[in-house]
C-alpha cells in the first residue's frame, strides 16, 4: 500500500486535522521504513546544522518544481518543511508519481556527488522550505566526514529500495488493487472517525490518485462513482470518506 516513514497514528477526533505522514509510497506493507535512513545518518546535531549552514536554503510554493527531469544535476535538495512530489513523465506526457518525500528527506539522486542529467522530476505539493547543497560540496564533506559518507550510502540503498519495490507493486498488482490499497493506507494515515465512516482527512484529485496508481483520470472518476453507488465511499466535493474498508480489503484478494 501506501506507507510513510512515520508511524500512523490512530485516527485524531472530527475536530482536530489529521497528521500527514512525511513520506508516501506505493508499497506492499511497510517494512522497508524499519529503519529509516536519512542522508545525515547517525551524524551529531551540530555537524548536521553546519553541512546545512554551506547549503543555499530557499523557500518553494506549491506547484513550484524543485528540479525538472533532463535537467543537469547539480547537487541535492534537502527537505526542511513542505512535502515535494517527484514523478517520472513519459514521452507521451503520461505522469506517474513515484513518491512523496517530506522533512528529514532529500530528493535530487539518485546521482549526489556527480553531474547528469535528472532522470525524474520534482514539484512541490506543500509549500516550505528546502536546502540546496552542491555536489561538489558534498563530496568534498563526504571524504572529510566517513559518517556523513555511510549516510550518504544508506539514503541512496533506501531510495533504491523503495523505488525496486515500487516497481514490483506496479507490475504485479492490477490498477484495481492498487487503487484498494491507495484508499485503504490514506484512510488509516489521514482519517478522521465520521457518522458514515472514516474520512480523508486530505484532498486528493482524481488526476493526483491516477498518477499515484499508474491510471488515467478518466478511469479513477469511475472506478470511484462504482464504488460510491456500492456504498464502499461516500464523495462530497473533493473529499472521500471510507464506509467499508472490508470491501476494499476483499478486492485485494481477488483475481482481477
Amino acid at each position: 500500500m501506501f506507507t510513510s516513514s512515520t508511524a500512523i497514528e490512530r485516527p485524531a477526533p472530527a475536530s482536530q486535522k489529521a497528521r500527514r505522514p512525511n513520506a508516501l509510497l506505493l508499497l506492499e506493507d511497510d517494512a522497508i521504513f524499519r529503519p529509516h535512513y536519512g542522508l545525515f545518518g547517525d551524524l551529531p546535531l551540530d555537524e548536521q546544522t553546519r553541512i546545512l549552514g554551506l547549503g543555499a536554503e530557499k523557500r518553494y510554493e506549491r506547484g513550484e518544481h524543485v528540479f525538472r527531469q533532463g535537467d543537469n544535476h547539480a547537487g541535492v535538495f534537502i527537505i526542511q518543511s513542505g512535502r515535494v512530489r517527484v514523478y517520472y513523465e513519459a514521452p507521451s506526457g503520461r505522469e506517474i508519481t513515484l513518491a512523496y518525500w517530506g522533512p528529514g528527506h532529500f530528493v535530487g539522486g539518485p546521482n549526489v556527488v556527480s553531474c547528469s542529467p535528472h532522470q525524474w522530476s520534482g514539484i512541490v505539493e506543500a509549500s516550505g522550505s528546502i536546502v540546496f547543497l552542491e555536489a561538489k560540496t558534498l563530496r568534498r564533506l563526504a571524504c572529510e566526514m566517513p559518517q556523513l559518507a555511510l549516510g550518504i550510502i544508506e539514503g541512496i540503498s533506501f531510495k533504491g529500495r523503495c523505488y525496486s519495490t515500487l516497481a514490483q507493486m506496479l507490475g504485479t498488482r492490477s490498477v484495481t488493487e492498487r487503487l484498494a490499497h491507495l484508499l485503504l493506507y490514506l484512510c488509516e494515515a489521514f482519517g478522521v472517525e465520521v457518522e458514515n465512516g472514516t474520512l480523508i482527512g486530505n484532498s486528493f484529485t482524481h488526476a493526483e490518485l491516477a498518477n499515484m496508481v499508474g491510471a488515467t483520470r478518466q478511469w479513477v472518476t469511475i472506478s470511484l462513482k462504482k464504488m460510491e453507488r456500492r456504498g464502499v465511499i461516500a464523495c462530497h466535493n473533493a473529499t472521500i470518506t471510507i464506509c467499508r474498508p472490508e470491501f476494499l480489503a476483499k478486492m485485494l484478494q481477488e483475481k482481477n
